[in-house]
C-alpha cells in the first residue's frame, strides 16, 4: 500500500483524517472518552442508589435494615418508588418505645419483689458441683426398687 495521497485528493483536508496506514488518534481519544464516561456514570449512579443506606448508617438508625433492602430492592427492580421509601424511612427518626416499657417491667419487678413475691430468674439454674452426673439405664433397671441418684 502507498503512503502517497490519491492525486485526486485535496491537499487541504481536516487533521482527523488519517492517512493510509497511520492510527487514528481521534478515534482512540473518543473511545477512551466514552468508556471513562460509562464508568462514571455508573459510579453515580451505585452512589446515588446507596445513599438513603449511608445516612441511615451514620445516624444509627433502627430500622437501617428495611433501609438496605429497599435500596437493594429499587436498584434490581428499577422502582423509584422503593428508592424514595428508603430515602424517607432514611429521614425519619421512629420513637423509642423499648427503653420506656424496659422501665416499668423493671420497676413492676422490683415492686413485686418488694411485697414478698419472689420474681422468676430467667436464667437456667445450674447445679453448684457441676453438671449432673449420667446414670447408665442397666443401673437405673437394678435400682428401681427406690434407690435414689444424685
Amino acid at each position: 500500500m502507498s503512503t502517497t495521497a490519491n492525486p485526486i485528493a485535496t491537499h487541504h483536508l481536516p487533521f482527523f483524517i488519517t492517512p493510509p496506514g497511520q492510527t487514528d488518534v481521534l478515534y482512540n481519544i473518543t473511545m477512551i472518552f466514552v468508556i471513562a464516561m460509562i464508568v462514571l456514570t455508573g459510579v453515580i449512579f451505585l452512589t446515588i442508589h446507596s445513599l438513603p443506606e449511608r445516612m441511615a448508617h451514620k445516624t444509627k438508625k433502627i430500622q437501617l435494615d428495611i433501609v438496605a433492602v429497599l435500596c437493594l430492592l429499587a436498584l434490581l427492580t428499577n422502582e423509584h418508588i422503593l428508592w424514595l421509601a428508603a430515602l424517607l424511612l432514611a429521614y425519619i427518626d421512629f420513637p423509642d418505645f423499648i427503653t420506656p416499657i424496659t422501665r416499668i417491667a423493671k420497676a413492676t419487678e422490683a415492686i413485686a419483689g418488694q411485697e414478698g413475691e419472689e420474681t422468676p430468674s430467667t436464667e437456667p439454674e445450674t447445679p453448684e458441683h457441676g453438671p449432673p452426673k449420667i446414670v447408665p439405664a442397666e443401673q437405673l433397671a437394678k435400682d428401681k426398687k427406690g434407690a435414689v441418684h444424685a
